[in-house]
């Protein structure tokens, strides 16, 4: 092994020294990510700090830190946005990389002939959002995080944006790539609409969350952008299985809005929606696209909601400005780390997916288990959910939970609250059959039931790692639960 000077040196030889960082401050702050926001906000850091942040340039010298992380068996952990929210980006073992691309940040085309944008993995969502609609058009991908997110990031996490029952996932939006692996090979996949030459190995890729290959280029496709044609509808409903049988009928039919939510009383209040629909289920949709389409969608949709009972219409400008204040920026992060440190209340998110056949039961089973087992059910302030990702065969679930600190370190937050009930969600998923993770990501803190969630295919991915990491140097304890 070599000494973290020796490590530093050959850093700066390689990328040159400006290009390696190792201020202590921010070598702490790029030893997690938001999954341990609490201790991050009082200044506690009590994992292994990295040897070093390496802000590379270019896919070449990505591929010569990495064969020279592959030569001496360091461990390095791949970064752009740092807005990863289940431990991915935690360094755990001692005298880390972390490879952080943002500096690599050029959008390189925009084709509004192919509708394809390309740019490097650097590049935030939000500036190539913008840049792609003062051409009228857009990437149709937008997540909350997208004032934050960078490309390589997304792709690598497999992402899921706010308009995704339109628009699909990241995974649907990905055209081409190109990453390099672990032994330096810089490899490109091109950018083509579809081809039948063997499996789509563009999925060897997306989704890796670095514990494969370092992802140095997206190319993704585009759509017209028609913000003009955008229509809201809303109603209050008496429960979460109403919910849930309209989002299928919806989906069914054939029916495909940008937006399709389903909010519980529970978490409608810390939205606001008890204002205007106190005590009940919040039901809304967004069409958007061209004229008739955004009309012919809307009104199926109203056709559908009246065959139900126990509703009462929301009005959509209400809805429609919640929405446009939804996402997290800078600001917001600020705004809530002085709400932690002030009242010592925090929340998160454990985010699933069901078939329609098992969604409710995952709902009900989930919070029912919460309120009946978790050993400090009295300290949580707030305890619901939502459904914001709908499919022909089912849907996703977000499951929200804030909680009061009481008699509480910030260093024994994680074991008393966020680990306890994200493992309760995780568990009652998988007993239904549903996904433990609908699209943050494994990281670090759901490998426990990796095994358990791909069952029988867990062969394929043990085999990916073995093939293209066998040293094992990629992020470590992401995905692949640690052996030893």
């Amino acid at each position: 092994m070599l000494s973290r000077q020796s490590i530093v040196e050959n850093l700066a030889a390689i990328a040159g020294k400006e290009r390696v960082i190792t201020d202590e401050q921010v070598l702490k702050e790029n030893s997690v990510d938001r999954y341990r926001k609490v201790q991050a906000v009082f200044g506690i850091y009590a994992l292994p700090i990295p040897a070093a942040v390496v802000k590379p340039l270019d896919a070449h010298q990505v591929s010569a830190v990495l064969q020279f992380a592959n030569e001496h068996k360091i461990n390095c952990v791949p970064k752009t946005g740092g807005s990863a929210t289940e431990g991915g980006l935690e360094t755990i073992v001692e005298n880390s990389i972390v490879l952080d691309g943002s500096d690599m940040n050029q959008i390189i085309r925009i084709d509004p002939e192919s509708m394809l944008a390309t740019a490097q993995c650097g590049v935030n969502l939000e500036v190539l959002e913008n840049a792609c609609r003062q051409q009228g058009l857009t990437t149709g991908h937008s997540p909350q995080s997208k004032p934050l997110a960078m490309m390589g990031g997304l792709v690598a996490t497999r992402s899921i944006g706010q308009f995704s029952t339109l628009y699909g996932g990241i995974e649907d939006m990905v055209v081409g790539l190109e990453a390099v692996f672990p032994n330096g090979e810089i490899t490109r996949i091109k950018n083509v609409p579809r081809r039948a030459c063997g499996p789509d190995i563009r999925h060897v890729i997306i989704g890796n969350e670095g514990a494969l290959c370092y992802i140095t280029e997206v190319t993704l496709k585009l759509y017209r952008f028609y913000p003009e044609n955008n229509r809201f509808a809303a109603w209050a409903l008496d429960d979460m299985k109403s919910g849930f049988d309209i989002l299928r009928d919806v989906m069914t039919a054939g029916y495909r809005p940008s937006i399709a939510r389903l909010y519980d009383a529970e978490d409608g209040v810390q939205h606001g929606f008890d204002q205007f629909a106190p005590d009940r289920c919040v039901l809304m949709f967004m069409a958007e696209g061209p004229e008739k389409i955004v009309r012919a969608t809307a009104e199926g949709i109203e056709e559908i909601v009246a065959r139900y009972t126990g509703w009462a219409p929301i009005e959509s400008k209400i809805i429609e400005n919640w929405f446009n204040h939804l996402n997290w920026g800078p600001e917001k992060l600020v705004e809530e780390k002085e709400l932690i440190r002030k009242t010592l209340n925090t929340g998160f998110t454990t985010e699933v997916s069901g078939n329609w056949g098992n969604i409710h039961a995952i709902y009900e089973n989930a919070l029912d288990r919460i309120r009946n087992e978790f050993a400090h059910v009295d300290d949580l302030t707030m305890l619901g959910g939502h459904s914001s990702h709908s499919y022909q065969t089912g849907t996703n679930m977000y499951f929200v939970y804030d909680y009061n600190m009481t008699d509480c370190k910030p260093e024994e937050e994680l074991e008393k609250y966020h680990i306890p009930l994200n493992a309760i969600i995780v568990e009652e998923t998988l007993k239904a059959g549903g996904s433990m993770v609908h699209h943050h990501g494994i990281g670090k803190y759901r490998t426990p039931w990796t095994k358990q969630e791909h069952g029988s295919a867990y062969y394929i991915m043990k085999s990916l790692k073995d093939v293209f990491d066998p040293n094992g140097i990629m992020n470590k304890g992401t995905i692949f639960p640690i052996e030893e």
